[in-house]
């Protein structure tokens, strides 16, 4: 499936400008009809799993309970 720049912002949820620069600098494969550029979807596939893999370890070490430190003990 092919999507439109706009349909590409919003599917990545990224600026219309940010994703321009990324098929200017050939970082997005892109083929070009005549009067727009047209992106294959399934290009971001692996991106979107491993943002999906990096919020779940972000979220896991947040929940991460803080061990006791055995050097705060008070011995005074």
């Amino acid at each position: 499936m092919y999507l439109t720049v706009k349909e590409t912002a919003e599917y990545l949820s990224m600026p219309e400008s940010y994703i321009e620069g990324l098929i200017i600098q050939n970082k997005i494969r892109t083929v070009h009809d005549g009067e727009r550029h047209l992106i294959f979807k399934d290009q971001f596939n692996m991106h979107l799993e491993q943002m999906e893999k990096y919020k779940k370890d972000l979220a896991d070490y947040h929940n991460e309970p803080i061990p006791e430190d055995i050097d705060v003990k008070d011995e005074d």
